[in-house]
């Protein structure tokens, strides 16, 4: 865990202690240009995620040094579940402290490639915009530069269900089975496709994949990530001014945008929107009926293969 004391936040809090979770993996290198930073998406832990740092995966321990660093809000970093009274954060208060722990534990000013999925894609474009030359690529898989209007609408429903649910525990099994129906694709439940993954029917899919992964959490932090994923923005700040093409235009790294064909939330469109504002930058999408989770696929090799294929070309690059 790394520690920063009396860290003033974008919106105009303060926390007195803001600590950072982190896990590494690999060795740092004797010029320090080694580094992948591999941010947490929503709701998630280093431990839910880390399944891809592999030797047989593009993000090799055996080659790379990297770093999973937790978002505040996601329970074991900063968190309302661990700090009395805790303000809203944005996600470039998420990569200013990371920027800083980067410098402060490791001595490291320049990042190989920070890879990102979900609102792990939004901290990574957050970092090619807001460090210039000191980030050479970026991934920015299934996220996008600024939360898209109906992605917005998608969270304010999440956030009412859990809002007026009689008890907390209500809320998160609420939240679990409208995320069901947005993080996969329409084609995935008409192939009846969780019969792959174990379960005996849809209500056992529903139960025990959707609604216990959301009751691993505290609903307290799960809001006030929710708040940071919806004013996700990488021109909020005071170096671009909301201005977003200058922000996407001021990105120096190699960017490959990996959108998936049948993500229902961070949409192709996007990205496509997006891509004419960056300098070096591809756009490849992931040919899957996975929806949003095509991007993390744990419990799926032919996306996991495709992924590795098109983040070992960038690393190459």
């Amino acid at each position: 865990m790394w520690l920063s004391e009396n860290v003033r936040l974008q919106r105009g809090g303060t926390l007195a202690e803001a600590w950072i979770v982190y896990k590494t993996f690999g060795r740092l290198n004797a010029r320090r240009d080694n580094v992948i930073l591999y941010p947490t998406s929503y709701s998630a832990h280093h431990t839910d995620i880390e399944w891809l740092v592999s030797p047989d995966h593009a993000l090799d321990p055996n080659r790379y040094f990297i770093v999973i660093p937790n978002m505040l809000t996601n329970g074991l970093s900063s968190s309302p579940s661990n700090t009395p009274d805790f303000p809203e954060v944005t996600t470039y208060d998420n990569v200013m402290l990371q920027r800083q722990m980067m410098l402060e534990l490791f001595g490291v000013n320049r990042i190989k490639l920070v890879y990102g999925w979900s609102m792990g894609a939004q901290q990574a474009y957050h970092w090619a915009a807001l460090f210039g030359a000191d980030v050479e690529r970026i991934v920015v898989n299934c996220g996008s530069a600024k939360t898209a209007p109906h992605n917005f609408v998608f969270l304010e429903g999440v956030r009412t269900a859990v809002q007026a649910a009689r008890t907390p525990e209500e809320g998160l099994r609420a939240m679990g089975r409208i995320y069901a129906g947005w993080a996969l694709s329409q084609t995935f439940y008409r192939r009846e496709m969780w019969r792959g993954l174990g379960f005996k029917d849809l209500e056992d899919f529903l139960v025990r994949s959707w609604e216990a992964s959301f009751l691993r959490r505290d609903a307290r932090d799960l809001m006030a990530q929710l708040w940071t994923w919806q004013n996700g923005d990488i021109s909020a700040n005071d170096l671009y001014r909301g201005d977003l093409q200058m922000a996407l235009a001021g990105i120096k790294a190699k960017v490959l945008l990996m959108p998936s064909a049948t993500d229902l939330y961070f949409q192709t469109d996007d990205n496509r929107a997006e891509l004419p504002y960056l300098r070096d930058a591809k756009l490849v999408e992931i040919p899957s009926v996975w929806g949003h989770r095509a991007g993390n696929p744990l419990a799926n090799p032919e996306d996991a293969a495709f992924i590795d294929a098109q983040v070992e070309a960038l690393l190459n690059a």
